[in-house]
C-alpha cells in the first residue's frame, strides 16, 4: 500500500541544487524496489568543493614578511622600469652619435698643426718639430706584431666585446681602490673603442675661440670624469655600429700620441726606428705599444733602457695571450729594440729651433702641412763644437760654475754649420744664447773700425797715435779711453794697434774716419742691433748677438761682401718633388773692397800669431781673429776664421755678472781652438786670402796714412800733396789744431760728415 492509502505515488517536485549551496540532497526513505527507491538513473555527479585560501599568518613575523614582499615588488618594479628608460636613453644617445660620426678617412689625421722634418747638409734627418704624421695606415696593412702588441696591452677582449667592457671597468676600479686612488684615477679600464672615443673628444672638435691652445683642448679631452665615462658608452656603441673592428683599430693606430712629437704608429716607427709600421719586428712593436700608457715617460729618446723594460712587459703579455711563442718571445727579449742612428743623435736642437724661428711661420711654427726642410747643418761640426765646450768646462772651469758659453760655426757665405746656444747641449726649446742674447761685443767690434779706415784708403802699415785722449761728449762729459795694460805706445801701425787691441788708437781712428761711417760699415756687414752713438762705439759698447758677429766676420773672409747667415737651403711639402723655396748662398752686396779685406785679414792673423789671441792658433793652418772683453769682464768673445770656416765663441753669465779671470783671449779662444781642430780634422790646410805684407810694404815716397798725411811724433798731421787730397796742417790727432775745422770741411766733402 501506498503511504497515502489510495495506492498512488505522491508527486514531488525535483530538487535542484542551488549553485551556491554546499548541502547534499537527502535520500528518500521507505518504498520498495519497485516503487523507484534510490532513483539511481537521475543521480547527479558530486561537485568539487572550492580551493581554500591558505590561512593568513598572524603576528609580527607575518607583518615583516608582508613588508619584505612589498619592498621586493617595489624595487623590482623600479628596476625593470628604470632599465627600460635607460635602454631607451642609451639607444637614443647611440643613434645621435651614430648620425654625427664622419667617414673613416676624416678620422685618420685630424691634426691642427703639421710637422717639420729637418735634413742635414747630407740629406739625413736630424731633427723633427711639430706633430709628425707618417701617413694614414690601416690595421690590415700594419705589422701583425704591432696589432697584436696593441691589443694585448690595451684591450685583450677587443675583438669580442661590443665597445664597452664592464669586467674591465670593474677590474680597474678595484685596482685603483686597492692602490689608494680614486675609482677613476689611474687605471681606466677603457677598451680601445673607448680610448678612440676619448681621442676624438666625443666628436667635439677643436675651437680656437673656446680654447687658448690645442694642448689645453687635448688635456680636457683626456680628463676622466663620471659624466665623460657615461658619455663614452653610447659613443662607443655608435662607433661599433658605424665602423668595423679593424676600422676602429685603424683610427687608434693613426691618432694615438707616442712621444717625441709623433702622432700615430707610422710616424713613431719612422721617428724611433727609421722604418715603416708595416715592417716593425716583435721587439719594436712591443716598445711602440708600451708607449701608450705614458708616451713622454717611456719615449726611447728620453730613456732607452726604461723603454726596453716596458717593452719586455708587453712581450710577456703577447706570450701569455698566445700572440708569440715562447721561443719568439725569448728571442725578442734577448735582442731589444734600439734607436736608429737619426733618432739616437741628441744634437742640433738649438739649430733646429733657430730654423723654426727664421723660417716662414706658415711653413714652420704654424704650418698645417707636413714640411721637409733641407738645411746647412753638419752633424760632425756640431759634435766638435759641443765637445769643445764640454771639455773646457770639465777641465778648465771650476766645478759648479754657472757660466754659459755659445758657439756658431759657418762657412764664408753665411751657411751655418753648427750652433750651440748654451751648455745644455740638447737645447731644444731652451733660450738660445747664440741667436737671442744681446751682449756687448767689446774689442771684437774693432775690425769694423779698421775696415772703415782701410776702405777709405788707409793702409795696414799706416801710423796712428796711441796716447792719452779725451773727447767731450755732449750730455755725458769728457770721455777718456784707456788701454787694458794701462800703458800707451805712441806711434803704432794699424796692424800693431789691432794686434795689441789698443783702445785709444781704435777710438782715435774711429774719430778720424767718422763714427757714422763706422756704424754704416758695421751695419752693412750684418750687425743689425742698435749701435752706440758716442766714441765708445769703437770699443764695442754696442750690443749684438753671436750669430750677427760671426756672420759679419764671414763678410771679411769672403773678400768684403756682406752675408746673411742662413740655415735653410730647400723647403718642400711632404710628397712633393718640386721645392717651394731654395737658397744656395747668403752673400749680399759688397761692403769694402777686396784689397781692404785682404789687408784686414792679414792684420787679424797677427792677433792670433803674436797678439791677444794666441791661444786660438792652430798648428797646421793660418788663423785670423779678434778677442773681445767688455767692462768688468761681463762678456768674453773670440771670433775668427780659417780659409774654410768662421766661428764665434761667447762666454758670460745669464744674469750679466762679471766673469772671474776670463778674457776673450783665454777660455773663449781655447774653446774656439778645440772646436776648430775637430772641424778641420781631415781637411787639407789652405792659405787665407790675405795680402803678402812684404810685397805690399810701403815705398819710401808713400804717405803714412790713408789721407796721404804724415803724423808727427807730437801728433801734428802734415805731409806732401798726394792724389788722395790736399795736405794742410790740421793740428794734432786729438782734433785740437788751429785750422782743424777747415780740413774737416774738406774731408767731409770727400768722405761725408764725421763726429769728433
Amino acid at each position: 500500500m501506498s503511504p497515502s492509502g489510495n495506492g498512488r505515488r505522491r508527486l514531488v517536485a525535483d530538487r535542484r541544487a542551488n549553485a551556491s549551496s554546499t548541502r547534499k540532497p537527502a535520500r528518500k526513505s521507505g518504498g520498495g524496489s519497485g516503487s523507484g527507491g534510490g532513483n539511481g538513473g537521475n543521480r547527479r555527479p558530486r561537485r568539487k568543493s572550492p580551493r581554500r585560501k591558505p590561512p593568513q599568518r598572524g603576528g609580527i613575523l607575518g607583518f615583516f614578511a608582508r613588508v619584505i614582499r612589498f619592498v621586493f615588488r617595489l624595487i623590482w618594479g623600479v628596476i625593470w622600469r628604470g632599465a627600460v628608460v635607460v635602454t631607451l636613453i642609451l639607444a637614443l644617445a647611440t643613434g645621435y652619435y651614430y648620425a654625427q660620426l664622419p667617414d673613416l678617412d676624416d678620422l685618420l689625421d685630424a691634426r691642427q698643426r703639421g710637422s717639420v722634418t729637418m735634413l742635414d747638409r747630407h740629406g739625413e734627418v736630424f731633427a723633427w718639430r711639430g706633430e709628425q704624421f707618417g701617413g694614414a695606415i690601416d690595421a690590415a696593412a700594419t705589422s701583425p706584431h704591432l696589432v697584436n702588441a696593441v691589443v694585448a696591452t690595451e684591450d685583450r677582449r677587443f675583438w669580442r666585446h661590443l665597445g664597452v667592457s664592464p669586467r674591465g671597468i670593474a677590474s680597474a676600479i678595484r685596482i685603483n681602490l686597492r692602490e689608494g686612488r680614486g675609482p677613476l684615477s689611474g687605471h681606466g679600464g677603457s677598451t680601445i673603442t673607448q680610448q678612440v672615443a676619448k681621442i676624438l673628444c666625443l666628436g667635439v672638435g677643436f675651437d680656437p675661440e673656446e680654447w687658448e691652445s690645442e694642448a689645453e683642448y687635448e688635456a680636457d679631452c683626456r680628463r676622466t670624469t663620471i659624466w665623460r665615462k657615461i658619455q663614452e658608452v653610447p659613443f662607443s656603441f655608435a662607433m661599433e655600429l658605424r665602423y668595423s673592428k679593424a676600422e676602429i683599430l685603424s683610427v687608434y693606430l693613426n691618432r694615438a700620441y707616442l712621444g717625441a712629437g709623433s702622432r700615430g704608429f707610422e710616424a713613431a716607427a719612422q721617428r724611433y726606428f727609421s722604418t715603416s709600421a708595416a715592417e716593425v719586428n716583435p721587439q719594436q712593436s712591443a716598445m711602440l705599444a708600451g708607449l701608450l700608457v705614458a708616451p713622454s715617460y717611456y719615449a726611447p729618446t728620453r730613456d732607452l733602457e726604461r723603454a726596453q723594460e716596458r717593452a719586455n712587459v708587453v712581450l710577456n703579455l703577447m706570450e701569455e695571450q698566445g700572440y708569440l711563442s715562447a721561443d719568439a718571445a725569448d728571442r725578442a727579449r734577448a735582442n731589444p729594440a734600439t734607436l736608429s742612428d737619426a733618432a739616437n743623435q741628441d744634437t742640433g736642437g738649438y739649430f733646429a729651433d733657430w730654423i723654426m724661428q727664421v723660417g716662414p711661420d706658415f711653413l714652420t711654427g704654424e704650418t698645417t702641412e707636413d714640411v721637409i726642410i733641407r738645411t746647412t747643418f753638419d752633424p760632425d761640426i756640431q759634435a766638435a763644437a759641443e765637445a769643445a765646450i764640454a771639455n773646457v768646462f770639465a777641465n778648465q772651469v771650476r766645478a759648479g760654475s754657472e757660466a754659459q758659453a755659445a758657439i756658431v760655426v759657418m762657412s764664408a757665405d753665411g751657411a751655418v754649420r753648427a750652433m750651440v746656444g748654451g751648455r745644455d747641449l740638447a737645447g731644444g726649446g731652451l733660450f738660445n744664447r747664440a741667436t737671442q742674447a744681446l751682449r756687448q761685443t767689446g774689442s771684437a767690434f774693432k775690425p769694423f773700425v779698421y775696415a772703415t779706415a782701410l776702405d777709405l784708403g788707409w793702409r795696414f802699415d799706416d801710423l796712428i797715435l796711441d796716447a792719452p785722449l779725451t773727447i767731450n761728449v755732449p750730455g755725458s762729459g769728457p770721455y777718456s779711453p784707456e788701454n787694458y795694460t794701462g800703458e800707451f805706445y805712441g806711434q803704432v801701425t794699424l796692424t800693431d794697434a789691432l794686434r795689441r787691441s789698443l783702445n785709444t788708437a781704435a777710438v782715435r781712428l774711429s774719430e778720424e774716419v767718422g763714427r757714422d761711417l763706422v756704424r754704416t760699415v758695421a751695419s752693412e756687414f750684418g750687425i743689425e742691433s742698435d749701435l752706440a752713438l758716442g766714441p765708445a762705439l769703437a770699443l764695442g759698447a754696442s750690443e749684438s748677438t753671436l750669430i750677427e758677429m760671426t756672420g759679419a766676420y764671414s763678410g771679411i773672409l769672403n773678400g768684403g761682401s756682406a752675408v746673411r747667415p742662413y740655415g735653410l737651403t730647400e723647403l718642400r711639402l711632404l710628397g712633393e718633388d718640386a721645392p717651394m723655396f731654395e737658397q744656395s748662398t747668403g752673400i749680399r752686396e759688397r761692403v769694402i773692397s777686396e784689397f781692404s779685406a785682404q789687408q784686414l785679414i792679414y792684420m787679424m792673423t797677427q792677433v792670433v800669431t803674436n797678439g791677444s789671441g794666441t791661444r786660438a792658433a792652430l798648428a797646421d793652418r793660418p788663423v785670423a781673429g779678434k778677442t773681445g772683453t767688455t767692462n768688468s769682464a761681463r762678456d768674453a768673445w773670440f771670433v775668427g776664421f780659417t780659409a774654410d770656416y768662421v766661428a764665434g765663441v761667447w762666454m758670460g753669465y745669464d744674469d750679466n755678472r762679471p766673469l772671474s779671470g776670463v778674457t776673450g783671449g783665454g777660455l773663449p779662444a781655447e774653446i774656439w781652438r778645440q772646436a776648430m781642430e775637430g772641424v778641420h780634422a781631415g781637411l787639407p790646410a789652405r792659405p787665407l786670402p790675405m795680402i803678402d805684407p812684404i810685397a805690399e810694404a810701403r815705398q819710401p815716397e808713400q804717405p803714412l796714412n790713408g789721407n796721404g798725411l804724415v803724423i808727427g811724433p807730437d801728433g801734428t798731421v802734415t805731409g806732401p800733396v798726394t792724389p788722395r787730397g790736399t795736405v794742410v796742417p790740421i793740428g794734432n790727432a786729438q782734433g785740437q789744431g788751429n785750422i782743424g775745422n777747415a780740413i774737416n770741411n774738406v774731408l767731409n766733402d770727400i768722405f761725408g760728415p764725421r763726429n769728433n
